[in-house]
C-alpha cells in the first residue's frame, strides 16, 4: 500500500502544541507522513521550520496549495493547525483546488465562514474531518454505537463538560502563546473557553447521543480580571426531541487538567464516559452496572470500531492515538476515492458537526448577553 503523504498548514512554532501531535499521530500506523508544510505565519519562519522539522517548506499555505494543484509535492490531505482566525482561507484554498482537509476545531472565525465551507465541500465531495480529537476515542465511538443500536432507549437528558484550570490566572499577560491567542478576540473570535473546549462538550452531547440542539439558555464569564473573552462556560440545552443537555466547559477551575466526558441518561440505560480515563465505559443498567473495557481482543466491539484499535487489552490506547483515529478516517477516505479496497471510514466529525459547533457558540454567546434569554441555533 502507497504511503499516504500528509501537508500542513501551521503548528511549527516552538511554543505550538496541535502540529507535533498531528505529525506523529499521522506516522503512527506508517501509512501516511508529513512530507510538506507551510508552518508558521511569517514566510521567513515557517521556511526554517519546515527546514527544522525535515520536510518540504512553503512560505505560506498559498504557495503550498499552488504547488500540490501542479502536482509538485503530490499530497493527499492537509491538515490545519493554525489558530481559529486562520483556519478558513487555507481550508477554502485546499477545497477549491479539491484537496482533502483535517481541520482542527472551532472549523473557522465565523458563522458565515462555516457555511461557505459547507458549500464548498458539498460543491466538490471533497472529504473533510472536523479534528474533534475525543471523537477518535474507541470508547467514545462505541457510546455512539450503543446509542444507535437502541441500547439507551430514548434519551432524556445528557450531561457534557470539559474542566480545566490553566487560565485561572492571566497566563496572557506574560509569556504563554497559547493563552495570548486564544484569549484574543481578534485570533479566537466571540468566545474563547467556548470555542476552544466547550466545543469538545457539544460535540459530546451531539455526536453520541445522536441529537442536535434547538435552543439554548447560558451564562458566560470572564472571571479573571481584565480577560475580553469568556473563560468559564455554561449552557442549559433544549435537544430536538425534547430532550434537556447540560454543557458545560471552564477554564478557572483550579487542579483540573483535561476533565472532559459526558453522562447520557436514556429510559433502558445511561452511559458515562470520562477521558482522563478513556480505556472504559460505563453501563448503568438499573439493576446492575456493566463496565467495557478497551482492547482489540474484545469481541463486544463492532466492526465499525473494531478496524480502529491497534492493541490488546491493558495497553490504553490514549491521545496520540485517538487523534490518529481521525487520521486514519481522512486516510479511509481518500483511499476509498480513489477505488481502493479499505474498511468503512467511520462517520467522525466533519463539516456539518463543525458549522452546528459554530451555531451553538454563537447562540450561547448572544443567549449570555441577554441575560441568558433562550435562543435559536
Amino acid at each position: 500500500m502507497e504511503m499516504l503523504k500528509v501537508g500542513l498548514v501551521g503548528g511549527g512554532g516552538s511554543d505550538s502544541f496541535f502540529g507535533r501531535v498531528h505529525q506523529r499521530a499521522a506516522c503512527l500506523d506508517g501509512t501516511r507522513q508529513v512530507t510538506a508544510g507551510a508552518l508558521r505565519s511569517r514566510p521567513d519562519a515557517a521556511l526554517e521550520a519546515a527546514k527544522a522539522w525535515g520536510i518540504r517548506g512553503f512560505p505560506d499555505y498559498r504557495a503550498l496549495v499552488d504547488a500540490v494543484a501542479k502536482g509538485d509535492p503530490a499530497l493527499d490531505y492537509v491538515v490545519i493547525a493554525t489558530p481559529n482566525n486562520a483556519h478558513f482561507e487555507p481550508a477554502r484554498a485546499c477545497l477549491d483546488a479539491g484537496i482533502p482537509v483535517l481541520c482542527e476545531k472551532p472549523m473557522t472565525f465565523t458563522v458565515d465562514e462555516a457555511e461557505t465551507l459547507v458549500e464548498r465541500v458539498k460543491a466538490g465531495d471533497v472529504p473533510f474531518v472536523l479534528a474533534h480529537t475525543y471523537t477518535g476515542h474507541p470508547m467514545m465511538m462505541l457510546a455512539r454505537e450503543l446509542v444507535r443500536r437502541g441500547a439507551v432507549g430514548e434519551i432524556r437528558k445528557i450531561e457534557a463538560w470539559y474542566r480545566q484550570g490553566w487560565l485561572a490566572t492571566a497566563l496572557e499577560r506574560g509569556n504563554q502563546k497559547q493563552a495570548a491567542w486564544r484569549t484574543d478576540p481578534a485570533r479566537t473570535g466571540i468566545s474563547n473557553c467556548g470555542g476552544d473546549i466547550g466545543t469538545h462538550a457539544f460535540v459530546a452531547a451531539t455526536w453520541v447521543s445522536g441529537l442536535a440542539v434547538k435552543r439554548v439558555s447560558a451564562r458566560l464569564n470572564a472571571f479573571v480580571t481584565g480577560r475580553e473573552l469568556d473563560d468559564d462556560f455554561n449552557v442549559m440545552a433544549e435537544m430536538d426531541n425534547g430532550a434537556t443537555a447540560l454543557i458545560h466547559a471552564t477554564q478557572i477551575a483550579l487542579g483540573y487538567r483535561n476533565d472532559h466526558g459526558f453522562r447520557i441518561f436514556g429510559t433502558r440505560a445511561s452511559l458515562e464516559w470520562h477521558q482522563e480515563a478513556a480505556e472504559k465505559l460505563l453501563v448503568r443498567r438499573g439493576v446492575h452496572d456493566e463496565t467495557y473495557w478497551l482492547g482489540a481482543n474484545y469481541e463486544y466491539f463492532p466492526e465499525s470500531v473494531a478496524s480502529y484499535l491497534r492493541v490488546p487489552a491493558g495497553h490504553n490506547e490514549d491521545f496520540f492515538e485517538a487523534l490518529a483515529n481521525l487520521h486514519t478516517t481522512m486516510e479511509r477516505l481518500v483511499r476509498k476515492r480513489r477505488g481502493e479496497d479499505v474498511p468503512p471510514p467511520y462517520d467522525h466529525p466533519g463539516v456539518e458537526e463543525g458549522l452546528a459547533g459554530m451555531r451553538f457558540v454563537r447562540a450561547a454567546v448572544t443567549s449570555a448577553r441577554q441575560e441568558g434569554a433562550w435562543t435559536d441555533l
